[in-house]
């Protein structure tokens, strides 16, 4: 049943993807005049690509807490667990700009689309980079545009959470906008790491948080995010990587 399903839905979206990506450049053409944030855009980026979650009955999504999420500025954070877990977030339906690595940026249609909607992409290992990166978010969240940041930067290749990275921290801090956690489980039982084989069965769970004020995180960000970190792992039962 894995080859099967795995099959059928990269079948699926290989047939439909070039057709998803038409329409997104006629969203795009005629909302950019008057929608410089790209939000018509990333509004039908989420839905058409969550989509794709749904194509498998089996495959049990719920996310929780939607109403949580403020109106405004924020900094969004989630664990990382495997590919699936952009897609999920995607499932939020709400605005917001995410952080993602280079390499995505440069895939056709995929990366194209990414492009198109601004979101902010980052070159792992890279200072000046990192520093544009920062930069970028601080200049949506000036905008009252969320951002997103996976704050372990990537994924382990088992359970266990990785350190937290001080950046989301020190956005919400400096911005003085509210962080906002966001917990995933059950992502590695559809996809492990970066695939390509899918489970036939998947149960899995997305909840947003209560805000965290920024004066809540205090001025040391490396210890806010080790204490997010503490927190993530009790709530989700995971062991400290």
């Amino acid at each position: 049943m894995k080859y099967l399903v795995s099959a059928y839905v990269w079948l699926a979206f290989l047939l439909t993807c070039p057709v998803v990506f038409l329409v997104g450049l006629l969203v795009f053409a005629a909302s950019a005049p008057f929608d410089p944030d790209r939000r018509v855009l990333h509004a039908y980026i989420c839905r058409a690509t969550f989509s794709y979650l749904r194509l498998v009955p089996t495959w049990d999504i719920e996310i929780q807490g939607r109403e949580r999420i403020p109106q405004g500025a924020c900094v969004l954070i989630a664990n990382h667990q495997s590919m699936a877990d952009v897609l999920v977030m995607l499932g939020l339906f709400r605005q917001y700009k995410f952080v993602s690595k280079a390499s995505l940026f440069r895939l056709p249609i995929v990366g194209w689309m990414m492009s198109l909607a601004r979101y902010v992409h980052l070159e792992r290992g890279h200072s000046h980079s990192t520093y544009q990166m920062m930069a970028s978010c601080y200049a949506w969240l000036a905008r009252g545009m969320p951002v997103l940041i996976f704050p372990e930067g990537t994924y382990s290749e088992d359970r266990r959470l990785l350190p937290f990275k001080r950046g989301a921290f020190v956005l919400a801090e400096q911005a003085k906008v509210p962080l906002v956690p966001i917990l995933i489980e059950g992502t590695t039982g559809l996809v492990e790491g970066d695939g390509p084989w899918l489970s036939p069965r998947c149960r899995i769970r997305v909840w947003v948080q209560p805000p965290v004020l920024p004066e809540q995180l205090g001025e040391d960000a490396a210890r806010a995010a080790a204490r997010m970190r503490e927190l993530f792992g009790e709530r989700l039962g995971r062991p400290a990587g």
